[in-house]
């Protein structure tokens, strides 16, 4: 790799990483994602997890769609939403880690 092919590579991940710590930066985003590390929820699955309402969840749904960190499935007339980008599972996984030691 070049110089500049390797700063345009470092420019490129740096953007990625920022766009994740925006999404990550709401707490009500932060939350539906650590939600879905376990495995795919309903939007009515995350209302109660969170102790939000539809149209919170449904809006901060709307924004990680966007992102590109989730992605839903229709099963019947149900919703499922999951993590999109594998990446997303581990940054999660070390921030419970580090800020939810105990529960």
């Amino acid at each position: 790799m070049t110089a500049l092919s390797t700063l345009d590579a470092m420019d490129a991940a740096a953007e990625d990483a920022a766009s994740l710590m925006k999404a990550l930066s709401n707490p009500g985003r932060l939350r539906i994602l650590c939600a879905l590390v376990p495995g795919e929820m309903s939007v009515s699955g995350l209302e109660q997890a969170l102790g939000a309402s539809q149209s919170y969840v449904s809006g901060q749904l709307l924004r990680l769609r966007n992102d590109g960190l989730v992605t839903c499935e229709r099963q019947g007339r149900v919703q499922k939403y999951r993590l999109a980008d594998p990446r997303v599972r581990p940054v999660l996984e070390r921030i419970y880690e580090v800020f939810c030691p105990d529960m």
